[in-house]
This record gives C-alpha cells, sequence and structure tokens, in this order.
C-alpha cells in the first residue's frame, strides 16, 4: 500500500504517464527538478535569447548578402534543432543559436575584408563544424584548452566584445568615417542614429531594472517608436505579423560551397572559427552548469565531450540551413535561475524557438537601429571579463593588449588573435620564461603566422 502511495505521488509530480518518461529520460528526480519547473526555465531561457532572431539576420546575414526572410528562417531552424540537440542528447539545461561574435567573423571578415560569397562562408563553417567534431571524439580538445594560456582566453572574449560592440556603434550612426580622425561621432540630426540612441536607453534601462526579456523588450520597444518617427512601416494585416505557412530558407538550405571553401585555403579561419566556438561553448557550459550545480568536486563537467559534440553537431547543421556558426547561448543561465537543471528545459526553448518561425515576417518590420543598440550593450556585458586579466606581468599584458586592441582597430578577430598568441609566445622565449608556454602554442603561432603572411 505503501508502495502504491509513492508511486502516485511520483506521478502526479511529474504529469502521470508522459511525466514518468521525462523523469526517466532527463532525469528530474535526480536533479531535483520537475517538469512544470523545467517547462517554466525553458519559457525564460527562450524570452531572454529570442533577440537573436532579430540581431544576427539583419546585423551579419543580410550584410553578407543573403536575402532576409531565408536568412530569418535559417537562424531560426538551426537554432531550434540545435538547442533540441542539446537538450536530447547530452541532457542539460544549455540553449544554442546563431552566435554574434561568430556572426560578425561570418560577415564582416569572410564575406567582408576576405571577399568571399556567402555560400564559401557557409562552407567554412561547416568544415569548422566537422574540425570541432573530431576534436570532440578525441583528447585534441582538452590539448588545446590546456595550450592556450588563461589570459589570452580572456582577452579573446574581452576583445570580440568590443568588436561587437564597434560594429553596433557603426551600424546606429553613432561612430562614422571621418577623413581627418578616421572615425568621429555622427550626427543626431539622423533620425536612425535619434532612434538608435532611444533604443540603447530604453534597454540599458530595462536591463538595470532587471526585467525579464530586456532585449527583446528593447527591440520591440523601438520598432514601434520607431514607426511612430516613420522610420518603419506599421503592419496593415495580419499577415505583416504572422505566417501561415512557415518559410523555408530555400535561398540558403543546401546552398554552402564546401569545395569553394576548400579551394581559397582558409587554414587559419577555419582554425581560429573552431577555436572561438570552443572557447564560447566551454566557457558558456562551465559558467552555466556551475549556476546549475551540475559540476563535480574538481569544478569539471561530467560528459561535456557530449555537449561538445552536440555543438559541433549544430555548427554543421548551421552551415547546412544557411546561418552562420551555432554557439551555446550565456542566456541559458537565466533558465538556470529559474530552476532549470535538465535538458528538459533546453527542448523547451528549441520547439519554442521553431514556433517562432510563424512570425518571420514581424523581423522585415524591425530596423537596424533597433538592434543595434544590442550589439553595444552586449559589448558591455562581455568587457567585464577585463577584471580577470593580469597586466603587471608585461609578458602577459602585452599580448593581452593586442589581443583586444586589434580586433576592433583592424576589423578582425583574426587579427588580434594573431599577434596575441604570436606576442606571448615571443615574449615569454626571450625572458627565459619558456615553460609557460605549451608546446601546442608553437604549431598554433605557425598557423597564425601563415596566414598573417597570406594577407
Amino acid at each position: 500500500m505503501e508502495k502504491l502511495s509513492a508511486e502516485a505521488v511520483e506521478k502526479s509530480s511529474t504529469g502521470g504517464g508522459n511525466g514518468m518518461f521525462l523523469e526517466r529520460y532527463f532525469k528530474l528526480n535526480e536533479r531535483s527538478t520537475t517538469v512544470k519547473t523545467e517547462i517554466m526555465a525553458g519559457l525564460t531561457t527562450f524570452i531572454a535569447m529570442s533577440y537573436l532572431i532579430f540581431v544576427v539576420p539583419s546585423q551579419f546575414l543580410v550584410a553578407s548578402g543573403m536575402p532576409q526572410v531565408s536568412a530569418t528562417a535559417a537562424v531560426i531552424i538551426s537554432t531550434g534543432i540545435a538547442t533540441l540537440l542539446m537538450g536530447m542528447y547530452a541532457n542539460l539545461p544549455i540553449a544554442m543559436g546563431s552566435g554574434l561574435g561568430l556572426g560578425a567573423v561570418f560577415a564582416f571578415i569572410m564575406c567582408g575584408s576576405m571577399g568571399l560569397s556567402w555560400q564559401t562562408a557557409l562552407g567554412a563553417v561547416f568544415i569548422s563544424g566537422v574540425l570541432f567534431f573530431i576534436l570532440a571524439i578525441t583528447n585534441i580538445t582538452q590539448m588545446v584548452i590546456e595550450a592556450i594560456p588563461t589570459c589570452l582566453k580572456g582577452a579573446i572574449g574581452v576583445g570580440i566584445g568590443l568588436f561587437i560592440a564597434f560594429i553596433g556603434f557603426k551600424g546606429a550612426g553613432i561612430v562614422v568615417s571621418s577623413p581627418g580622425t578616421m572615425i568621429t561621432m555622427g550626427t543626431l540630426h539622423n533620425p536612425n542614429t535619434m532612434l538608435s540612441l532611444i533604443g540603447l536607453i530604453l534597454t540599458t534601462i530595462l536591463l538595470a531594472k532587471n526585467i525579464k526579456g530586456a532585449f527583446l523588450l528593447g527591440i520591440l520597444g523601438t520598432t514601434v517608436i520607431g514607426m511612430f518617427m516613420g522610420i518603419t512601416k506599421f503592419p496593415t494585416s495580419l499577415s505583416d505579423i504572422v505566417s501561415f505557412v512557415p518559410p523555408i530558407p530555400v535561398d540558403t538550405i543546401g546552398q554552402l560551397d564546401i569545395m569553394g571553401a576548400v579551394g581559397y585555403g582558409l587554414v587559419s579561419i577555419v582554425f581560429t572559427i573552431t577555436i572561438i566556438d570552443l572557447f564560447d561553448n566551454i566557457g558558456t557550459l562551465i559558467a552555466v552548469t556551475g549556476k546549475a550545480g551540475l559540476l563535480d568536486e574538481n569544478n569539471n563537467l561530467p560528459g561535456i565531450n557530449k555537449a561538445l559534440i552536440a555543438g559541433s553537431g549544430a555548427t554543421m547543421l548551421g552551415g547546412l540551413f544557411g546561418s552562420c556558426t551555432i554557439t551555446s547561448y550565456l542566456e541559458s543561465a537565466v533558465g538556470v535561475a529559474e530552476g532549470g537543471r535538465t535538458g528538459l528545459s533546453a527542448v523547451v526553448t528549441g520547439i519554442l524557438f521553431l514556433c517562432t518561425l510563424f512570425l518571420t515576417p514581424l523581423a522585415g518590420l524591425v530596423p537596424g537601429a533597433a538592434t543595434s543598440p544590442i550589439l553595444i550593450i552586449l559589448g558591455a556585458l562581455m568587457i567585464e571579463g577585463i577584471v580577470h586579466l593580469d597586466f603587471s606581468d608585461f609578458t602577459n599584458g602585452m599580448p593581452i593588449f593586442l589581443t583586444i586592441i586589434l580586433m576592433p582597430f583592424t576589423g578582425n578577430i583574426v587579427e588580434g588573435m594573431a599577434f596575441g598568441f604570436i606576442s606571448y609566445t615571443i615574449l615569454k622565449l626571450v625572458t627565459g620564461k619558456r615553460t609557460e608556454v605549451h608546446p601546442l602554442m608553437y604549431i598554433l603561432c605557425l598557423i597564425f603566422a601563415v596566414h598573417l603572411y597570406m594577407k
């Protein structure tokens, strides 16, 4: 009788037969959570990161030459499926999506300064996913992580933050080119610049007040203000907001040019994409799962290779559908704060993203002035890591400085990493600190040196 009561209680707490399946598959009881808690956590994560639907296509993919409707659909589908993959395979409360830093690499370096077509760039993304997969199923991943010094790992994140913020300032018209000083402040007489400033203030206030979904609310609020300013149009029918037939990325799916990427000789750029993606995933995984209490006594994540394999599969998926590299999103921590502890919350987030396919027309109403402020704020959030960097040792400080400053100054994340890695290795060698240089660093530096020479 007592056994029957216990079973009844368990069924009622997890939702009957379906709840029992979910409990067994996602190990809900083992991680002290419930179906209801996981659903709420997944919804919260979705709200926190749904801004990427508007930011990534308009700021990066369209800038690379992709048609907006297909680009938006590709981002949504890739994000949804990748997040489902992370939840179902790795059983972690981690949502995935098209990366912002890697989106900048895709649009402004690969399709910008390097002059690649977006099809060739997608081929490079797919190749990097394959390389990431190989690293994930071997011990090479751990070797690469251990080879790169902590100071440069932190500097990469800060530098990418500055680079993203600079793109946001330019997109907003707050920073413009100048013959005399190279760059200067734009004019507030420009309606788009004024709207961007309004959006920046609005979103900053929402974040300061810890409003859930601050980015999404900021974008939507700025868009509405832009309608009254005449910068974007008012929706005149339901079809301007809702698509009753979900769009398929027909113009981008399967359009990747793998052989074109191979023929171009993208060794250094593919390597860089893979390294950034690897650090993005590992940094986010450790940070978010740490908040969820899923790390072991040595602060390691048991089964991290499953998560990395899911990440590599997601990157290949992005290349196939027509999105820039897919990576883990730090906004997953918001869902963890709501109690998310298993992959069920990620599954909920993934399903919600796929549902937004019906809202793709809404993305067409959002002006660039509404998404540029998000890049500026994300840059501010990413740069906070600088407080953990030690500049007191010049053999660390100079490489850190070069890594950070040259990313926005050259408009190229790869160049910043190249100068940082090479200067670190040289300074350590000439000052008798060669024991601080991992042997694999010499190989990494050689790759970057070849990249710089081929410029």
